[in-house]
């Protein structure tokens, strides 16, 4: 089945099985280890409501081993406008405090819609399977503060842009699997006017308020964005667990 007709048609009703046994082992296979010109668009503030941000599933393309992506650049080989990530991980259950020592993984597409780690046939039919660009982990500092370089993601048909979040506490146990939203404003503008810098599908075809993960509600997951094609983009985001 192709990606599209895969996320327009059976997404959410693969969710309840991916829980018990999911894609490709998104889960079992999870090692933990130790440890200008400028636009902006603002999010929801999760982190004055104290409120958990959503859990959303972790597939189709977990990275299957995070523990060997301890880095803070993980772009590799990939090209794209740069994308600075710093995202506050908080604790609800301890009145919103900043959650130090916690393990977070972040990955997503290149700009061409492609995962790393995956592909061949069925949903993505470019192999990408010897590759492992876009995908890393880092440990929150005192004030819950990991940081990444990497490049502004593209889309692929059926799904608004985002990045995959999984955190887990220092002692490895997993605490949120969720996703980041990207504004529409600012991603029309790399993918309508960032040609030179490889984006060359246009407007996304779907919008946040329609994609399947994020038409419930995404405000406590839509990120603060700024920034230019030709300066790169700032991405911030505050995620609130149960620690």
């Amino acid at each position: 089945m192709e990606r599209k007709e895969f996320l327009k048609r059976g997404f959410t009703s693969l969710l309840g099985f991916m829980a018990v046994a999911p894609m490709i082992g998104a889960c079992k296979d999870s090692d933990v280890g130790p440890t200008t010109d400028s636009t902006t668009s603002t999010n929801g503030s999760s982190s004055s409501s104290c409120a958990v941000t959503p859990s959303e599933t972790e597939g189709p393309f977990p990275t299957k081993k995070p523990a060997n992506f301890v880095r803070k650049d993980i772009r590799d080989d990939r090209t794209g406008i740069p994308l600075a990530i710093s995202i506050t991980i908080k604790n609800a259950g301890n009145g919103c405090a900043a959650l130090s020592g916690a393990l977070v993984d972040i990955w997503h597409c290149d700009k061409d819609g492609y995962y790393s780690e995956y592909g061949g046939s069925g949903m993505q039919s470019l192999n990408l399977t010897a590759v492992d660009f876009l995908r890393g982990r880092q440990t929150t500092d005192a004030n819950g503060l990991v940081e990444f370089t990497s490049v502004f993601p593209g889309w692929y048909s059926g799904r608004a842009p985002h990045i995959h979040v999984h955190i887990y506490n220092a002692s490895g146990k997993s605490l949120l699997v969720t996703q980041i939203a990207f504004p529409f404003d600012i991603s029309n503008t790399v993918y309508t006017t960032g040609q030179s810098y490889g984006y060359t599908k246009g407007t996304q075809d779907t919008k946040n308020e329609r994609d399947n993960v994020f038409s419930d509600g995404f405000a406590t997951e839509l990120a603060t964005v700024s920034g230019s094609n030709a300066a790169g983009y700032t991405l911030t985001h505050t995620i609130v667990v149960n620690g």
